[in-house]
């Protein structure tokens, strides 16, 4: 939906790309908030999630070496860059002040939480909670869900976090799409809509709720539909088009773009040359030479 091109150098292409300060920090908040339900209660507060999230931070390093080189002094991350990884038993070093005021930045993010949420009376009934589902065209879907809260009643709610601000109206459909995707899921696989879809934006502070119809959810099937359709015959033909936007200054692929002059490199897939669409009795009639002219032409 951003940018065909984009998903072609991402999902078919398999172009690496860059680690982001930005997302890195989504990452760590949203696992310093999925642990945090692990405690007791009573013992969920913001000075012990704050506390969580160097502790974290080692854990998520220790998965990930490759993150170090978003801290390193801008020399070493330069050698770091052009030679590949560090070498064998040298780790890279870091820029303190820069890691540790990058740490101060996602501890705000998980304070601010507890002013929109109150997780010593929450119990989810799910967290990290990877859902798959079969639609009836045979698509299959798959995603990951933040939270899953389910009241005594059985109402399902569908939580999930976001580490950026609450964008302006105009922009709302693209991440109101993702959740109403999650529900299309649980609908598909429990046979009941969710009550409420809640993103929780720690950049803002916002909190924005919707409550879905079953209408809602088919309009969001039919729409994955379409866009499956568009990517079939994307990926038969080859030709993906870029769509410019607002993001394109984030992207790490514009040495391949087009719209910056690249060129995207051979294309892997074999090339599909679509059929022409069969013509209708009518027109095969109206077409043939056997067929005499209508009265009066």
């Amino acid at each position: 939906m951003q940018c065909p091109l984009l998903y072609r150098f991402r999902v078919i292409d398999k172009l690496p790309e860059e680690p982001s300060v930005a997302a890195t920090r989504g990452t760590l908040v949203h696992a310093v908030l999925e642990r945090l339900f692990d405690s007791p209660a009573a013992e969920r507060s913001a000075p012990r999630a704050k506390g969580m999230v160097a502790a974290e931070w080692r854990r998520l390093l220790a998965q990930r070496p490759e993150l170090a080189k978003l801290f390193s002094p801008e020399e070493r991350a330069d050698e770091a860059t052009e030679g590949g990884d560090a070498p064998a038993g040298e780790e890279l070093a870091l820029d303190e002040e820069k890691l540790s005021r990058w740490l101060g930045e996602a501890e705000s993010l998980v304070e601010r939480w507890f002013t929109l949420e109150d997780p010593t009376r929450l119990e989810p009934a799910e967290r990290e909670l990877f859902v798959q589902a079969t639609l009836d065209s045979g698509l299959r879907l798959r995603g990951v869900i933040d939270r899953v809260d389910i009241a005594p009643s059985g109402e399902v709610r569908i939580v999930d976090y976001k580490t950026g601000k609450a964008p302006k109206p105009e922009f709302a459909s693209e991440a109101l799409f993702q959740m109403k995707f999650y529900a299309l899921m649980l609908w598909r696989l429990k046979g009941s809509v969710p009550r409420r879809l809640q993103l929780v934006y720690l950049g803002s502070g916002d909190v924005v709720s919707y409550d879905p119809e079953e209408s809602d959810l088919l309009g969001a099937e039919r729409k994955l539909l379409a866009l499956w359709d568009a990517i079939s015959r994307a990926t038969e033909s080859g030709d993906w088009r870029p769509r410019p936007s607002r993001l394109c200054g984030w992207c790490d692929h514009q040495a391949h773009c087009p719209e910056y002059g690249g060129t995207p490199p051979p294309y892997p897939l074999t090339v599909q040359p679509r059929l022409p669409e069969p013509r209708t009795e009518a027109a095969t009639t109206q077409n043939s030479p056997a067929s005499p002219p209508a009265e009066g032409s």
